[in-house]
C-alpha cells in the first residue's frame, strides 16, 4: 500500500453539500468500509472552510484504484492524486525529494 493526498476541488454553484441527496451519497462513499471496497484506506478528511476543497489523505495498492474511487467527486470538480510520504519516512530518508 502507498499513501497518497487527494484533493478535490469544485465551484460554489457545483457545491455537492448544498444537495442533501448528494451531500448523503457523498459521505457514504466517504466511508471505511465502502473505501475498502476499492482497495482505499482513509486516514483523514477535511474540507476547508469557504474554498469548496477537500483533501483526503488514504493508502491505496496505486494511484489507479484511487482515481476509481474519486470518479463521484470528478462529476462535480476535478480531482488530484499526489504520492505521499509521513514525515517521519521523509525524515529517515533524509529529505523531501524522492532518492
Amino acid at each position: 500500500m502507498s499513501l497518497f493526498v487527494i484533493q478535490h476541488k469544485h465551484n460554489a454553484d457545483t457545491c455537492p453539500a448544498r444537495d442533501p441527496k448528494m451531500g448523503s451519497m457523498l459521505l457514504e462513499h466517504l466511508s471505511a468500509a465502502n473505501a475498502k471496497t476499492f482497495g482505499v484506506t482513509i486516514h483523514g478528511e477535511a474540507v476547508v472552510e469557504g474554498a469548496h476543497t477537500l483533501y483526503v489523505i488514504a493508502d491505496a495498492a496505486d494511484e489507479g484504484s484511487l482515481s476509481r474511487y474519486m470518479q463521484p467527486f470528478a462529476q462535480a470538480g476535478s480531482i488530484e492524486i499526489w504520492p505521499a510520504n509521513t514525515c517521519e519516512a521523509v525524515v529517515e530518508r533524509g529529505g523531501c525529494d524522492r532518492t
